[in-house]
């Protein structure tokens, strides 16, 4: 295993309940949205005979890795692209359905733990923090943004109360000079926070959770994504998506609900006249146990939910 390779590890939250949440058979086609350092992927390739698996990753980084990790399945194929293409993607392959979807929302242990891909607050690094390697920087939306921008995506993706004086700190401060780095970004944070704030876990955790969604896109279409998986699914399939954060988590929850939305018709009709029939059935959502929680305290948000297509 190469240096690089070993430096690419994930720890897979709700790691096994997710696996056995698809329901995976030999012959099966599965798809593993979110590849990243190929856990998941890897558990399901062991479970096919004579199936197949599409491994999709938006990360260039993670797919030179995944290409040597999962060369040993050939049932595998895999997709440099952003599942919210899903169905562009099966669509080129020439698959018109698959029994089973998992897509894991989470930021990669790589990711984080990478300084230079700026995305944490413990590393001094450039502040960059776009999984794809494209598109606009961290730095670029902290220095050109307007004031009021940066206080809207701080307070509704980050649900940071303090947004408006850190949005104000953060314009007030690159005036004097550009802001580069995470730790430069993290003391600005800081420094506009009162100090009981600054007590309750870190500081810039809020924000820089907002401005990694921002960059990346995380939430722009991901109901319409969650749509178009669950399209994709065969009669009997599964769709299984982890959540790290009450905004993915409220939209999953509300996808599959209106999945699972039977008659519509007012309680008092005596029959229903609306032909509404429910084309999912929700499974119970799973958390974190204890030992997970103490093993990987990263997955304390963590949410796991399972909708079966019926239809």
């Amino acid at each position: 295993m190469s240096m690089k390779e070993a430096s690419f590890h994930h720890i897979p939250v709700l790691f096994q309940e997710s696996i056995d949440s698809l329901n995976i058979k030999p012959d099966g086609i599965y798809v593993d949205c979110t590849s990243g350092g190929g856990g998941h992927s890897s558990a399901i390739a062991k479970q096919l005979k004579g199936g197949r698996l599409i491994s999709i990753d938006r990360d260039p980084q993670a797919i030179e890795i995944l290409k040597e990790r999962l060369l040993p399945f050939g049932c595998v194929t895999l997709v440099h692209d952003n599942f919210f293409n899903i169905k562009s993607i099966l669509a080129s392959l020439g698959i018109s359905g698959v029994d089973g979807i998992l897509a894991d929302l989470g930021v990669s242990s790589h990711q984080l733990d990478e300084p230079s891909r700026g995305f944490s607050f413990h590393h001094d690094a450039p502040l960059d923090m776009r999984m794809s390697l494209e598109g606009i920087s961290a730095a670029q939306a902290v220095n050109t943004l307007s004031q009021d921008e940066l206080r809207k995506i701080i307070f509704e993706y980050g649900e940071e109360k303090f947004a408006p004086s850190i949005a104000k700190a953060i314009v007030r401060e690159r005036a004097i000079k550009p802001i580069e780095t995470t730790v430069e970004l993290a003391e600005i944070i800081k420094s506009a926070m009162p100090a009981a704030a600054r007590r309750d876990g870190h500081p810039a955790r809020r924000t820089f959770q907002a401005i990694r969604i921002y960059v990346n896109g995380e939430l722009d279409g991901l109901g319409n994504a969650v749509e178009d998986m669950f399209d994709c699914l065969n009669k009997g399939g599964r769709l299984s998506v982890i959540t790290f954060h009450s905004l993915e988590d409220r939209t999953i929850k509300r996808e599959f609900a209106e999945f699972a939305k039977g008659c519509t018709c007012p309680k008092n009709f005596p029959v229903c006249v609306c032909g509404n029939t429910p084309r999912a059935k929700v499974l119970k959502a799973v958390a974190p146990g204890k030992n997970e929680l103490s093993d990987n305290n990263r997955s304390r948000s963590a949410r796991l939910r399972t909708a079966e297509k019926l239809v």
